[in-house]
């Protein structure tokens, strides 16, 4: 049997050769079963050593395993004399380009979620005025992030946020303009609450709010309440008609009875 006081002279062991090199012993193991890296010499017991020889062939399949080339690749560059290494570097360099391209979406992406979920609008305060309107304050997203930052809801919006532009939100800005005039219409033409009609807006209010998070009925009906005793919000749907935030109010409330839903003991659920 070898003597392996001194492994550089005999041979190194599987564990020495794990350690020099930084490899698992699994892997050296696996290299050895598919006859990429096989210990030249065996003790007496049957365990493997391997020689200098050896050692240097493990280290070429180190370096190339670090630029990034698979096992096959590698025995390759190795082992056939007519391969075209330059080539397969510079393929390798292609797909790591490739993956480094896709890492930075990826954290474009994270800075944007973060930013979402920090800020919530991620327009300038010009684009806010541009798209919102003159009468828009940048400041209330700050506001609903200190109210409800640690909700469902914030964390929805955040979501929804993180993936809009400009355009986006112009779509969202005209839709909701849109619905605003419905309703105002629906007033002026004698609608009442509880009628298909208002039943049918109050549906098309929870579609178009869905753009900030999705809105249940009961969630709603607590909506409602908010729009006829906020005084922003109130002043927001009386400017369109006088009393339609009441209006509005009561066909929510009709709506989700209708449905089921005592407007009296609804909560944000």
């Amino acid at each position: 049997m070898p003597d392996t006081t001194d492994p550089d002279a005999d041979g190194l062991t599987v564990g020495q050769v794990s350690a020099r090199l930084g490899v698992t012993v699994r892997a050296l193991h696996h290299w050895d079963e598919i006859g990429l890296a096989r210990p030249s010499l065996r003790t007496a017991a049957g365990y493997r050593l391997y020689t200098a020889g050896d050692l240097e062939r493990l280290h070429r399949i180190v370096v190339y395993r670090e630029v990034g080339l698979g096992l096959p690749g590698i025995r390759a560059v190795l082992d056939d004399s007519a391969a075209d290494v330059p080539g397969a570097l510079r393929a390798q360099r292609a797909q790591v380009a490739e993956r480094i391209d896709r890492l930075r979406q990826l954290s474009a992406g994270l800075d944007r979620m973060i930013d979402a979920h920090e800020r919530g609008l991620l327009l300038t305060a010009e684009q806010q005025a541009e798209i919102f309107g003159p009468r828009w304050n940048p400041d209330w997203t700050a506001e609903a992030r200190q109210r409800f930052g640690d909700t469902t809801q914030w964390r929805q919006y955040a979501e929804r946020s993180a993936s809009r532009g400009p355009e986006e939100w112009r779509a969202v800005a005209d839709a909701t303009a849109g619905f605003d005039r419905a309703l105002g219409e629906a007033m002026d033409a004698g609608v009442t609450p509880g009628s298909p009609e208002a039943h049918q807006l109050v549906e098309r209010h929870r579609e178009v709010f869905a753009a900030y998070f999705p809105l249940t009925r009961q969630m709603q009906v607590c909506l409602g309440r908010r729009f006829e005793a906020d005084p922003a919000f109130a002043a927001h749907y009386d400017g369109i008609r006088a009393g339609l935030a009441t209006w509005f109010r009561r066909a929510i409330d009709a709506s989700a009875r209708a449905h089921g839903i005592d407007p009296d003991t609804a909560t944000w659920e």
